[in-house]
């Protein structure tokens, strides 16, 4: 399987209410691989909604988080703290909401709301990286020194120096880019106009675009560059700074075959230019900052060889041979600790098995365990490792729990209690209630004790692991990963964004995402777009900080179906052009049959089948899949639509067995006295329904499931045949 972007663990919730408490997720595992589409489905109430708000940190305050993981870079989300959840909440994980006029402001123009986080958050970026930037390059420094100097104060102080070096033409390396990038950029925009509104003249179906011609003027002469417009960069500059004027005299005439010349002939010198190949800033940098000449007069490829060889002669050679073995000294560093702090893991284990748990020995044991594992940290790795980062908030939040429940609980009996002994004295008198006692809200203290057991030997067996596996590192690939990481953060600290930069990206983000005349549309409020217009903002707004995660919480609901088709096909298209990992909640499994990479279906706060696209359509296993299925609209029958009998059951009062047994017509009497476990079908298919017990009786999928599936089937391969001709 691909790198996980993201990991849920055992997810459980629930929310405390007069009532009682609801579980709302009870148990939730699923990964979320890079570049793929997860499909959350389920009724109202079955805990997708509330899965998704848990991820991005947005719970209710109401909400208790029972146990469970879900980690992201290294991090468990339930444990950061807020101010580490805003760097990652809309940055690295955004989220399309169902209604899109709640999700904006009503007076407020869509331009502002657009670019208003971009602005806000350009500097906080500027400064995470530099601090990330700082913080890597002093850890390799260190592990340079400690595996290449060995003592030797000399070598010490040359590989210090190659550091302070590597960082000063870094950033003049980003310094040359974000130049040339700014001038290409402006050609490349100015071009896509300027194509755009020549077309629309010749026509003679041109509106009223003085703003984009004025942006067209601005944008050419911005491309004026060294290696971006050079020879013809004055002419480009008169022609463009002469075009507005133009334009203005060719509309009142209502005659554009004056204006068109000069555009053909900056459209022209654009074309030209952004033909030509593109210097390599990284070795320009290290060349212009030390090398004391000026770069020499030669074509492009032949100059990127030549610095080429200057800076591998000179500098980079020798830098990635010390970054090397100091990738490997460091993670050997990290493995000798492992191989220390497994016994001290396993011996830790009885502490917190006891039928009573002794507050400071804990708290001294998690103070122990916590330094013992943060030795395991390699600071070189790109690829964090999630168990160790997490281990030591994990566990002191287990702890926390197990300890604060404690006079919780006993409140909690006490009301228990006093309504249990309300309710007998009403039946005692002969009265019937219309309420019935709540299970007591209480914190399941076996549960937090097998959840810190869990912790650790998982942490043990993990390292165990990481140990069999020492010997099939690359560290050379590593090295080059680590020097990639080190530009990338570099290029995040010369990132401006300004208030034209941001505004430049909206107009960009609007026509992306399907927006029509972006640059009128950007001055206007939300009321004046329509309902598939608004959610085309929204969508707008997730992606402007280019997001690693997406999640789509019933984005199409409250559009029409034509509108539902453009916006699934929109997200469809920006999930593959920006390689995003979504995560779609949907109550309707059609919805999702031609986007979705893998299905969790869900009911009763339960993940109750898990599979691929595939797998769940059309070898579905759960009397909950096939009831979806069965309800699915379907324009190749004209049979009528099976509703799913009787509702979900009320989660202050959790059933005891499956929760779709009573509504499910294949029930069994297991199924109302013990919940199935998640049976696995095949490698990738799971699905948690006594049918596929060996024991259960042989029950096949209603007819009208398998009459649909065979119709989709076949409706796939003639879509195949076609798409082969």
């Amino acid at each position: 399987m691909e790198e996980a972007k993201l990991q849920v663990k055992d997810l459980r919730i629930s929310f405390h209410t007069s009532n009682g408490k609801v579980q709302a997720v009870r148990g939730v595992n699923f990964d979320l691989a890079k570049g793929e589409t997860l499909a959350i489905v389920g009724e109202s109430g079955s805990g997708k909604s509330v899965t998704s708000r848990a991820i991005l940190g947005i719970l209710a305050g109401n909400a208790i988080v029972e146990s469970g993981e879900i980690i992201y870079d290294g991090k468990d989300l339930l444990k950061i703290s807020e101010e580490d959840f805003h760097k990652i909440r809309g940055d690295k994980i955004a989220m399309i909401f169902q209604d899109p006029m709640s999700s904006l402001n009503p007076i407020v123009r869509i331009g502002k709301q657009l670019t208003e986080a971009m602005i806000l958050k350009g500097k906080t970026r500027q400064r995470e990286s530099r601090k990330a930037f700082n913080e890597y390059l002093k850890h390799l420094n260190q592990a340079m020194v400690d595996a290449v100097a060995k003592g030797d104060s000399a070598k010490a102080a040359q590989i210090t120096q190659n550091c302070k070096n590597f960082d000063k033409f870094e950033f003049k390396h980003t310094e040359l880019e974000a130049a040339y990038n700014t001038a290409h950029e402006a050609a490349v925009e100015a071009l896509e106009d300027l194509e755009d509104i020549s077309f629309q003249m010749e026509k003679n179906a041109v509106k009223d675009v003085a703003s984009i011609i004025q942006d067209i003027s601005k944008r050419a002469q911005a491309s004026v560059h060294e290696y971006v417009v050079k020879e013809k960069g004055d002419r480009i500059k008169s022609l463009a700074s002469a075009l507005p004027g133009q334009y203005r005299k060719a509309k009142r005439k209502g005659d554009y075959s004056q204006v068109l010349p000069a555009m053909y002939e900056i459209r022209d010198i654009l074309k030209e230019a952004l033909a030509k190949e593109a210097p390599d800033y990284f070795r320009m940098g290290y060349y212009v900052t030390f090398s004391g000449k000026p770069l020499p007069d030669m074509p492009i490829h032949e100059l990127n060889e030549y610095m080429l060889d200057y800076l591998n002669k000179e500098f980079m050679l020798g830098f990635i041979a010390d970054a090397e073995k100091a990738m490997e000294h460091s993670a050997e560093v990290a493995y000798a600790n492992m191989e220390s702090t497994i016994p001290v893991l396993e011996a830790s284990l009885p502490v917190f098995s006891k039928e009573k748990l002794d507050k400071k020995e804990c708290n001294d044991t998690c103070k122990k365990l916590s330094a013992a594992v943060k030795t395991c940290i390699d600071p070189l790795a790109i690829v964090k490792d999630s168990l160790t980062y997490t281990f030591a908030s994990s566990l002191k939040s287990e702890i926390d729990t197990y300890f604060a429940a404690i006079p919780k609980n006993a409140k909690a009996m006490r009301v228990h209690q006093r309504d249990q002994r309300k309710h007998d004295r009403l039946v005692a008198r002969g009265k019937k209630p219309d309420w019935e006692v709540a299970d007591a809200a209480v914190t399941d203290l076996e549960l937090v004790k097998h959840n810190i057991a869990h912790l650790i030997q998982r942490l043990a067996d993990h390292y165990k692991a990481s140990l069999e596996k020492r010997s099939t590192r690359n560290y050379e690939a590593e090295t080059v990963d680590a020097i990639d990481y080190l530009k990338a953060n570099a290029s995040g600290v010369v990132a401006k964004v300004t208030r034209r930069v941001a505004k430049d990206r909206a107009i960009k983000l609007m026509t992306e995402v399907g927006i029509a005349e972006p640059h009128r549309r950007y001055n206007q409020y939300p009321f004046e777009f329509s309902g598939g217009m608004r959610q085309r903002i929204v969508i707008a707004i997730a992606l402007a900080a280019n997001p690693d995660i997406l999640i789509c919480d019933e984005p199409t609901t409250a559009l029409d179906v034509t509108i539902q088709s453009q916006i699934l096909e929109l997200i469809n298209k920006l999930k593959q052009q920006r390689q995003l990992s979504v995560i779609f909640i949907t109550h309707d499994l059609g919805v999702v049959a031609n986007m979705a990479d893998r299905v969790a279906v869900m009911y009763a706060g339960k993940i109750v089948e898990y599979g691929t696209a595939e797998d769940v359509f059309y070898h579905s296993a759960h009397p909950y899949t096939w009831a979806l299925l069965s309800s699915m609209p379907d324009l190749d029958t004209n049979e009528k639509l099976e509703a799913i009998p009787g509702t979900p059951p009320n989660m202050i009062y959790p059933p005891k067995g499956d929760a779709f047994a009573p509504r499910n017509k294949y029930a069994m009497q297991i199924d109302f006295e013990r919940q199935p476990p998640m049976f696995q079908i095949s490698d990738t298919h799971f699905a948690a329904t006594w049918l596929l017990h060996p024991d259960a009786p042989k029950v096949d999928p209603p007819k009208a499931v398998v009459d649909r599936i065979n119709r989709m089937k076949l409706k796939n391969q003639k879509g195949g045949v076609e798409d082969g001709k």
